[in-house]
Formats: C-alpha cells, sequence, structure tokens
C-alpha cells in the first residue's frame, strides 16, 4: 500500500491555471451581455450592433491577453518553485475540496489535463492500494474471503465514509468478517466513464486479491450506486471475471431516476435563454459538470449522453437497465418527515420513490423485492452514512 503525495505546486499551478480560464469565461459572458445591451438600436432606430462589437472586442480582447500573460507567469513562478516546496501527503480538508471541485468541475480538469483532477483509485484508510497480491497482503493483512467494496457519492470523498464518528465498512468489518476497501474517483465525470473504469480497477483487484475470494458486496452512496450499476453493465458486456463473484448491492440515498435539484437547474437554463438579455448568465448553470447533468435522470450507460446536448431541455429518454442479474439488490431511502404518510419528502436532495427505483414508466422501473427495501425517517442525505438505524438495516440484509 502505497501514501498517495501530492505537491503542493501542482495543486497551485492547478487552481492558478483554472483561475485564468475562469476569467477568460467570465470575460466572455460580459462581453455578450456587453454586446446584446449596446447592440439595440439608437434614438433613430438604427441598429448598433456593429459598433457595439467592435468596441466590446477592443475591450475585452485586451483584457483576455493581460489575463493570458499573468496566468502564464504565474504558472512558470510556480514551477520553479517546486524543487523548494516539495511534497506531503494531502489532509481530510485539501481532499474534501479537491472532491467538490472535481464534483463540479471534474469533467473539465480532466479533460484539460488539470493537475487539480482527481484520478480513479481503490483505497483503504485514506491510503492507495497497488493492484499487486504481495502488496495487498501488506496493506491488508486480515485480509479474507468477504470483500466489502464501498463507492462515495457526488463531490465527496472515501474519507468521509467516516462520519460522527461512525463508518459502515469499518463497522462491518468488525461485526461481519468483511474487508473494507474504498473508491476514490473523480464524480464529475460522466457517470458511465466512471462505472467502466471502476470496473476495470475492480477486475485487477479481485485478480490479484491476496486470499480466495468466496463473496464480493458493493455498499454504495448516492451517485456511487450509479456508478455500480453502469460498472455491472459494462462487466456484463466485457465478460469481466468480477461480475460473477458479485453478490449483493446496497444503495443509500442513490438518485436512480434522477434528482430533484438537478431538474431545477436544466430549468433554470431554459428561462435564462428565453430574453437575449438573460441568455449569457446561462452559461454560469453551464459549469454545472457530466457527472452532475448525468444526475437529472440517472444516466448511468453512455447511450444516455453521447451525441447530445446535456444542457438542453428535454424528457427522460434513458436507455432502460434492470438491476444486475444474480444480485441480492437493496435500497435504502431517507425522508424528512418523521412519520409514515401519503406524499413523503425526500432527503433534501433525492427523493424517496427516486432512491427506491420507482418510476410511472413500468420500464424503468427498478425491480428491489419489498424486503428489499427501507425508508429511514427524519434524516436528510448525509444522515445515511452515520445512523445507527441504517447500519443496523445494511447488517441485518448482510447477515442473512
Amino acid at each position: 500500500m502505497t501514501k498517495k503525495t501530492r505537491s503542493h505546486v501542482a495543486d497551485l499551478r492547478g487552481a492558478s491555471r483554472l483561475a485564468v480560464e475562469a476569467t477568460h469565461g467570465v470575460t466572455d459572458l460580459v462581453e455578450a451581455m456587453h454586446r446584446n445591451v449596446a447592440g439595440g438600436p439608437d434614438l433613430l432606430g438604427r441598429p448598433l450592433e456593429g459598433p457595439a462589437r467592435l468596441f466590446t472586442r477592443l475591450v475585452y480582447g485586451s483584457i483576455r491577453g493581460v489575463t493570458q500573460v499573468v496566468g502564464a507567469s504565474i504558472d512558470l513562478a510556480l514551477a520553479q518553485l517546486a524543487p523548494l516546496l516539495g511534497e506531503s501527503v494531502p489532509g481530510p480538508e485539501r481532499e474534501t475540496i479537491l472532491a467538490v471541485l472535481n464534483g463540479v468541475l471534474g469533467d473539465y480538469l480532466s479533460e484539460t489535463g488539470n493537475p487539480l483532477a482527481i484520478e480513479m483509485r481503490l483505497r483503504h484508510d485514506g491510503h492507495t492500494l497497488e493492484m499487486e497480491r504481495h502488496a495487498l497482503r501488506a496493506a491488508l493483512p486480515r485480509a479474507g474471503g468477504k470483500l466489502l467494496v464501498l463507492i462515495h457519492g457526488s463531490c465527496m470523498t472515501d474519507l468521509r465514509w467516516t462520519r460522527l464518528g461512525h463508518d459502515h465498512g469499518a463497522a462491518l468489518a468488525r461485526d461481519l468478517g468483511y474487508t473494507p476497501v474504498y473508491l476514490h474517483y473523480n464524480s464529475g465525470l460522466h457517470i458511465s466513464i466512471n462505472g467502466r473504469a471502476f470496473g476495470e480497477q475492480l477486475e485487477r483487484l479481485a485478480a490479484e486479491w491476496p486470499a480466495p475470494l468466496d463473496e464480493l458486496v458493493i455498499l454504495a452512496h448516492s451517485m456511487g450506486g450509479l456508478v455500480a450499476r453502469s460498472a455491472c453493465h459494462c462487466a456484463e458486456v466485457a465478460g469481466l471475471g468480477w461480475r460473477r463473484r458479485l453478490r449483493r448491492l446496497v444503495c443509500l440515498g442513490t438518485p436512480h431516476h434522477g434528482a430533484g435539484l438537478e431538474r431545477g437547474g436544466n430549468l433554470v437554463d431554459l428561462l435564462l435563454g428565453v430574453s437575449r438579455y438573460s441568455a449569457p448568465l446561462g452559461r454560469l448553470g453551464q459549469i454545472r459538470s457530466a457527472g452532475v447533468t448525468d444526475m437529472r435522470y440517472g444516466n448511468v450507460l453512455d447511450g444516455d449522453w453521447q451525441g447530445r446536448d446535456r444542457f438542453a431541455h428535454g424528457g427522460d429518454s434513458r436507455t432502460p437497465l434492470p438491476l444486475p442479474e444474480g444480485v441480492d439488490s437493496y435500497a435504502i431511502a431517507a425522508t424528512t418527515a418523521a412519520q409514515p404518510r401519503a406524499r413523503l419528502p425526500g432527503d433534501g436532495i433525492v427523493s424517496v420513490d427516486s432512491a427506491l427505483g420507482r418510476h410511472p414508466r413500468p420500464e424503468l422501473t427498478l425491480a428491489f423485492p419489498e424486503a428489499h427495501q427501507w425508508i429511514g425517517f427524519s434524516m436528510g442525505h448525509l444522515d445515511l452514512l452515520h445512523r445507527a438505524e441504517v447500519y443496523d438495516t445494511i447488517r441485518r440484509w448482510l447477515s442473512e
């Protein structure tokens, strides 16, 4: 097991590059608004679009030029400081900030080669696992035949499975003898891209596992459940061996049919586009990452997003993907309501119906058996990570 280090200078250079690119983006936005407002007719009815375009091009072009020079100078200076700053092990605060940044802009960071982009890896106690049998045996001396893989949600990190002193993975290791391994990934990428990469990582882990592997269980929170379902599909298509060993999949607050907040964000984009004066502001809403927009309806397949404008307003056009065959699948939902009632609110992010896989269209409904569904009352989305009754339910299911 290796302790992944991050360079201070890499973080600083990544942040400075992002700041320069953000300044360019804001400059484009302001220029577009300026042009739209100033390009209307004058008092005599003559169009001013030509003069406005000439003026804004001169002014805002100068801003872009100065920004680029400053950004290049910062990048060069930081490169020269690198030997002095050295490297250090990142703390939980930095990892949290990077996780949030990747959740919102992770696809952009990855596409531009920004060093702030998170690279997918499997970890234990915050340390990256080397996919080699002897290294795994040294890192996990108590590894047995029951492997538990935990997948975090959007804008989070594997370290956030520990909440208020509790970690489902550590507790299941103590009570049921599982060996927990945690996925750390860039949640801003498309869910299907993360699903495929996770499947490949899990294949290497299973092949090098230092003990006979009898049982594989996946425990996923929020977006992690979508990544897990996508990984199962990709593994079936590719014929990966770990898929046959998967026994159980437990989803906590997973937006199987999307999250209302992202659909609300898409509606704001649509409304801003109604007027040519407000249309440039729509670009601010379009900084949302591919991972975030995938959660509008719960996209898990490449075909759900390829060849489509992910910011365009439209209905749910997903290809149905049922729960993985031969796997006992479970769903836990949370509601802020204190007791059962006709219409339950969600957990503040994910609705109860979405978390339980319910959908008005039968072909999209996920067939979680009634005995494999559970609703936690007076809970928010993050409470699913530490509440005792949630853990008791998981433990009961996995001990059956």
